[in-house]
């Protein structure tokens, strides 16, 4: 039978055991389970890889602890902007969406794009106006409102700064999390076909409408049935400027590398020399699973029809 897998992640950076509270450690891990569960339920079903990967990053949209969806940060004007992909290995098929506001889902969204849109990229209100004709979910301001991410936008929105770090506080008993504010997922179904998708609500404080990695086809997100499906989370622009999605499955077309080995040289070897901080997930045709970052730590969680499965934050 063909082996089938699901990866997720819910960023990476400078994630501490010893910053964590005990509390906080669990509702992370819980969370993470959450996700996998429902995208694994899909694939164990013979669902299609697109919709498990779409599933599992609803559910951590949802979920304040992740700068995506409900849980994003603001930016310079005190809103939310929010990017997401979502990438089909069988045919190629990509949807994406940048600088979005209100949207519940934006992955709900960005998939919409791929399918039903005849376009990859829609951005700012043209990809607003496309979610009210979908008949997208839209929240008010409100809903994407948490104390601790309007607490960390609060320390520098007078200044020109802006903030890969994400200190918590209140509800989660103050934590030092210098986290990069990502999710994502990649999944390989019964069929042997992969999807990967990601979605981010970007940096803390940031100006000019700027646009991370998360969104761009090749850099944050990338799915060829004949390579792999990555997700990356990050530090934004170097990952655009290594395309660093894209080079993995490049080393794995080109150099006959493995989804290790590949994912091992763009993470720990590329990235590095770009000063590129973070890591990524992805998958093979095979059902073949990997999670490489070089940050202290990487929200992340997988599990396979073969019977693996692992959850974790740290290093370890």
């Amino acid at each position: 039978m063909q082996e089938f897998s699901l990866a997720i992640h819910g960023g990476a950076g400078t994630i501490l055991k010893e910053d964590m509270t005990s509390v906080l450690e669990q509702a992370y891990i819980s969370s993470l389970e959450d996700a996998l569960a429902v995208g694994y339920k899909i694939l164990e079903e013979g669902g299609s890889a697109v919709n498990a990967v779409k599933a599992s990053i609803v559910i951590l949209e949802d979920n304040l602890l992740f700068n995506a969806g409900r849980g994003a940060v603001f930016t310079k004007k005190g809103l939310q902007e929010m990017d997401a992909a979502i990438m089909n290995g069988k045919d190629l098929l990509a949807g994406a969406v940048a600088g979005i506001r209100n949207v519940r889902n934006p992955i709900v969204l960005a998939t919409e794009v791929m399918l039903n849109s005849n376009h990859v990229f829609l951005s700012g209100k043209g990809a607003n106006d496309f979610a009210i004709k979908q008949g997208i979910k839209l929240e008010p301001d409100e809903y994407f409102f948490s104390q601790f991410r309007y607490d960390q936008w609060k320390q520098i929105r007078d200044s020109d700064n802006y903030s890969l770090d994400h200190t918590h506080t209140g509800v989660e008993e103050l934590m030092k999390d210098k986290k990069f504010g990502t999710v994502g997922a990649v999944a390989c179904d019964k069929n042997g076909n992969i999807a990967g998708a990601t979605s981010t609500g970007g940096m803390t404080n940031k100006k000019y409408g700027r646009i991370g990695d998360s969104p761009l086809i090749g850099a944050g997100t990338y799915a060829n049935n004949k390579t792999c499906a990555i997700s990356c989370t990050g530090h934004g622009e170097p990952f655009i400027r290594a395309v660093a999605s894209y080079d993995v499955s490049c080393l794995i077309e080109y150099k006959g590398m493995s989804l290790a080995e590949a994912i091992h040289e763009v993470v720990h070897v590329k990235l590095v020399k770009l000063n590129g901080e973070g890591g990524m997930i992805g998958v093979d045709a095979h059902g073949n699973v990997a999670m490489v970052f070089n940050s202290a730590g990487m929200y992340r969680a997988m599990k396979t029809s073969e019977g693996e499965k692992f959850t974790g934050i740290y290093k370890d």
